[in-house]
């Protein structure tokens, strides 16, 4: 068995220390550039919840809700002060599940309404219908990352159009989790991702129930826009006749 002499320029890799270059007193200077983390105990978290109309969000969020206030945690409700449907100071869903909220325009002014000392005691803030609040990934932003809330969200992700509405999508980035909820297409049952409206109007924010709205599938709401369109078509046509 043969051997074999390697030639000096071979040698085994050592292992580089950075400070090994430092002198003492310079170590004795040296701070870490990256700053220690706060403790993990006071970390918030972000959920959200979305989903088209009649999907069970505001269904999915009292479920968490009341199970977070079982716990022992203190909780708080928040709803737009625009949504009337039901109740006035609560979150009611469509099988007409109610739990007590504040009723507020912007989510800004809870702190201030709720009080200070209450708002610190908070656990957990819900909000629902928060498609509706222009501050949404600011308040969020605040209630988890320095007041340590878990703040759950549940919204509609898109309008009639299927375009973003409000500020739903713009907290994706901050949650820890999204749930994307389905509902049953009323024209043939199948997965509903999308809110068809049924009337003429067209601005974006038309609060309103079964009435108003329905849950559909890919196929139908494609289907709905085309015969509300050409409905829409038939009527112009007939009012310009009538002016004639």
């Amino acid at each position: 068995m043969k051997t074999f002499d390697f030639p000096s320029l071979f040698f085994l890799p050592q292992i580089f220390n950075p400070f090994s270059f430092c002198s003492p007193k310079s170590m004795a200077s040296f701070k870490p550039s990256i700053p220690p983390t706060s403790d993990s105990s006071t970390s918030g978290e972000v959920h959200v919840i979305m989903g088209p109309m009649f999907a069970g969000k505001t269904t999915a969020l009292l479920r968490r809700i009341k199970s977070e206030g079982n716990s022992g945690r203190n909780v708080a409700m928040i709803k737009s002060s625009k949504d009337t449907r039901y109740a006035i100071d609560s979150v009611v869903t469509h099988d007409g599940v109610k739990f007590p909220c504040w009723a507020l325009p912007n989510l800004s002014s809870f702190r201030q309404n709720f009080g200070g000392d209450a708002y610190d005691k908070l656990d957990v803030i819900g909000i629902d219908e928060a498609q509706f609040f222009e501050d949404l990934y600011d308040f969020c932003c605040t209630a988890a990352d320095h007041d340590g809330k878990t703040v759950i969200v549940a919204g509609l992700d898109g309008d009639y159009l299927r375009r973003s509405f409000g500020s739903v999508l713009d907290i994706i980035p901050l949650a820890d989790s999204v749930t994307k909820l389905t509902a049953r297409c009323e024209m043939c049952g199948k997965r509903a991702f999308f809110t068809l409206r049924k009337t003429e109007e067209t601005r974006t924010e038309l609060i309103g129930g079964a009435d108003v709205y329905m849950p559909v599938c890919r196929q139908h709401y494609v289907n709905g826009q085309l015969l509300i369109k050409t409905a829409r078509s038939v009527v112009e046509s007939h009012k310009f006749k009538c002016v004639i």
